[in-house]
């Protein structure tokens, strides 16, 4: 986003409209080919859609590369040409940010900070964030919204029909309406600073008995609607520990788990966005988890489906897998399509069957997933397909995005000894029980 841009209605909706035709007219594309019978080649319109969004930065570039990362949104050749889209957005130049600090915290905010650094240290979709010091010492980091983004968000939402639409044409196996409704209203709400804040708060809350797990602290002074402002957590990138040792790695992963997933097995809790960019790594190995703003809170009978699917799949117990499915919200499925769906499952759950200290993708040829999904999907294509509930989405995103954290680390774990102590004495009441206290706590209700 350039300054120019920022300022100008005008040059906002004409870019919107710019990329609205783009994206229309790839639409038109593809239904006139459809209607005349003629075959389209996949991989080119791919790419004509990838670029076509390339031009926007914003909500629709934060929703594009979460449509590729949520498995069977898209047919494949749309989803990697998505992931290929770069959510980092041009910083806002000093003049602009001094205006929209003051906009957000009065004329007289520079007083409110010992030192406020003028280059942001990351920008992205939605904003950017300043490194700072305040007058009592404490390091934070102030997360500044761009400008006009509530406007941006609802044209954005209206292009994302039409991205759906297009990958909807081509593969009908996974009906996508309930994808987009999740997806519409997440990228809302994470425009909400206000939100965010307490869900900082319920992460303070559910993660502190876990000593490996670092949250930052919101300071609400310097905070607004647009504004957050957080105690700075100082790490260094995941990545950068691809190089270490087994057990340094294997620790690592261990806490990455409990990060994630302490929260959903007792909480019905998932932060929704497991991207590389979220959290650091302190020289310890525990672990900084940043940036709330995609918080999933899930009813506790999700939570129980999770778990009861597990151990259907252990213990081959047809009836189980079924009303697993139906905690999760699935309707209308047949005994074919359960069947397929548990195949699907199985892959998925298979480390956690494993008892034993194992990679995530041990004895998989390169692209078995790949192949799982397109054998899985076809099979449910021929029988009509099925509609994903709403909560599934950023369910399976996480999982897929923290299980290619693992798979970067090379992490070997005994996963079936990690995932039973985790669930060991679930009880869906005493979930329903804390989840009710946690939100209260954080000022929050159930989605």
């Amino acid at each position: 986003m350039t300054q120019d841009e920022g300022d100008s209605l005008g040059g906002r909706l004409g870019r919107y409209a710019k990329v609205g035709s783009s994206v229309g007219g790839l639409a038109m594309k593809l239904a006139g080919q459809r209607y005349l019978g003629l075959s389209l080649d996949r991989d080119k319109h791919a790419n004509e859609l990838k670029a076509a969004l390339g031009g926007l930065k914003g909500p629709l570039m934060k929703a594009a590369q979460m449509i590729a990362t949520i498995p069977d949104a898209l047919p494949p050749e749309y989803a990697r040409e998505l992931a290929q889209l770069q959510a980092n957005a041009p910083a806002m130049g000093w003049a602009f940010v001094r205006r929209r600090m003051a906009t957000e915290l009065g004329p007289d905010w520079q007083a409110k900070f010992a030192r406020f650094d003028k280059e942001a240290s990351f920008a992205a979709s939605l904003g950017q964030v300043h490194r700072a010091t305040l007058p009592d010492g404490r390091e934070v980091a102030a997360k500044l919204q761009y400008p006009d983004m509530a406007s941006a968000m609802e044209a954005d939402l209206n292009q994302l029909k039409l991205v759906f639409a297009i990958g909807q044409r081509f593969d009908p196996a996974i009906r996508t309406d309930e994808i987009h409704a999740e997806i519409t209203t997440r990228l809302r709400e994470e425009l909400d600073y206000r939100r965010e804040a307490r869900h900082v708060a319920l992460y303070r809350h559910m993660l502190r008995d876990e000593p490996d797990v670092h949250i930052p602290e919101v300071v609400p002074s310097h905070s607004t609607d647009r504004l957050l402002t957080m105690t700075w957590l100082s790490g260094e990138p995941l990545l950068n520990w691809k190089s270490r040792t087994q057990e340094e790695k294997d620790r690592l992963a261990v806490n990455m788990f409990r990060a994630w997933y302490v929260p959903f097995y007792f909480y019905g809790v998932i932060h929704g966005d497991p991207h590389l960019g979220n959290y650091t790594v302190r020289p310890d190995g525990s672990v900084n988890l940043m940036d709330f703003g995609c918080v999933r809170i899930f009813p506790p009978r999700f939570v129980r489906g999770s778990i009861e699917l597990y151990r259907a799949l252990t213990t081959d117990d047809q009836e189980r897998a079924v009303a697993a499915y139906e905690d999760w919200g699935f309707a209308g499925l047949t005994r074919e399509i359960i069947t397929v769906l548990n195949r699907w499952a199985a892959f998925l759950y298979g480390p956690l069957m494993d008892d034993r200290p194992r990679r995530l993708t041990e004895g998989m040829a390169e692209g078995f997933g790949r192949e799982m999904a397109q054998n899985v999907f076809g099979e449910l294509r021929r029988m009509g397909g099925v509609r994903p509930p709403r909560e599934f989405v950023f369910m399976d995103r996480a999982a897929i995005g923290l299980g290619a954290v693992f798979i970067h680390l090379r992490a070997s774990i005994n996963w079936h000894r990690l995932f039973e102590d985790m669930i060991a004495g679930f009880d869906v009441e005493a979930l329903t029980a804390r989840q009710g206290e946690a939100l209260g706590k954080a000022g929050l209700t159930a989605s």
